[in-house]
């Protein structure tokens, strides 16, 4: 009977296409506080309170999103005993 192709619905496709766009933390730049809290087993709350510090080296304001960068924030913790 040939090939037949599956149906895609629309969320399906966009499932898909995410699934191709989507990169491993440890190859991000920038990551999400979320992101941030899993790659590095510290609490969201936490990583919240280093990126509101004054001069937090690893925080990147997006208009009003804070993202954390990726480099810096594993330089931080390599140096830090404590947090």
């Amino acid at each position: 009977m040939g090939d037949v192709k599956k149906f895609q619905t629309g969320f399906e496709r966009a499932q898909e296409e995410r699934q191709k766009l989507y990169l491993e933390p440890q190859n991000k730049v920038v990551l999400s506080i979320r992101e941030a809290a899993a790659y590095s087993s510290i609490g969201i709350n936490t990583i919240e309170r280093l990126l509101k510090e004054p001069g937090c080296p690893f925080v990147l304001y997006v208009g009003t999103k804070r993202l954390v960068k990726r480099i810096p924030f594993e330089k931080y913790l390599m140096e830090h005993r404590a947090i």
